[in-house]
């Protein structure tokens, strides 16, 4: 079994001056993460307004099939117009971890 996260750094537009505002960009990134059939969830930055940190987890078979799930996420969020990517932070966790 193998386990493979990553944390999505997420710059948001500059009208997001409340948590409520922060929240209607964050919520339509989680729900449309979810249909790949991943864990997901704020991780951090709750209290940044402009920020924030989403993180994902695929559990597979295969080491292979888990980066695929977690690249297409990470293609998925890179190409939403209304934030920008800053970084991304992955790990493969094996048997083994």
């Amino acid at each position: 079994m193998y386990t493979e996260t990553a944390v999505f750094d997420l710059l948001l537009p500059g009208d997001s001056r409340s948590l409520k505002q922060k929240r209607a960009y964050v919520r339509p990134i989680i729900a449309m993460l979810r249909k790949f059939e991943v864990s997901v969830a704020e991780v951090g930055m709750h209290d940044l307004h402009g920020r924030a940190l989403i993180g994902v987890a695929a559990v597979a078979a295969e080491p292979s099939h888990a980066r695929e799930v977690v690249d297409t996420c990470e293609h998925q969020v890179a190409g939403r117009p209304e934030v920008e990517l800053l970084s991304v932070r992955r790990r493969l966790y094996g048997d083994d971890d």
